[in-house]
């Protein structure tokens, strides 16, 4: 891994990178050009299959994703993401440990706790929310 100086660099050579074209504030497209052909087939596969396991990071950033952006779009996103952690796991000769599906809601829980009740207030519920000790 040590051709590469980041993980940035070897997502850009593996055109895993999303692009960004823009003149005068305009986006052109943001399509990520074409790479390695069979590291990044290899790695969309991986995406796929992570985003049918359970209960694991990769799977809840692929949904969350694939809601938003798109199945493919969120494939790409998930195999940079392997891309990412295979260079760190390789570089710092380390073991994977997954952040658990729960990550993202645990980061920013106070988002997630005024996002449900908003939903709630509109369904025409009247919320009063108490944090429970556990």
């Amino acid at each position: 891994m040590s051709r590469f100086p980041s993980a940035q660099h070897l997502a850009s050579w593996a055109k895993l990178c999303p692009g960004n074209n823009t003149s005068a504030g305009k986006r052109k497209h943001g399509r990520t050009g074409h790479g390695n052909r069979y590291l990044r087939t290899t790695l969309t596969e991986a995406a796929h299959a992570a985003g049918r396991k359970k209960d694991t990071y990769l799977q809840s950033q692929y949904q969350r994703l694939a809601a938003r952006r798109g199945k493919k779009r969120a494939a790409i996103a998930v195999a940079h993401s392997i891309l990412t952690i295979a260079y760190h796991l390789l570089s710092r000769k380390t073991e994977y440990q997954d952040l658990g599906a729960n990550y993202c809601d645990e980061r920013k829980e106070q988002t997630v706790v005024n996002r449900l009740q908003r939903r709630l207030e509109k369904l025409g519920y009247q919320v009063d929310l108490t944090k429970q000790v556990a």
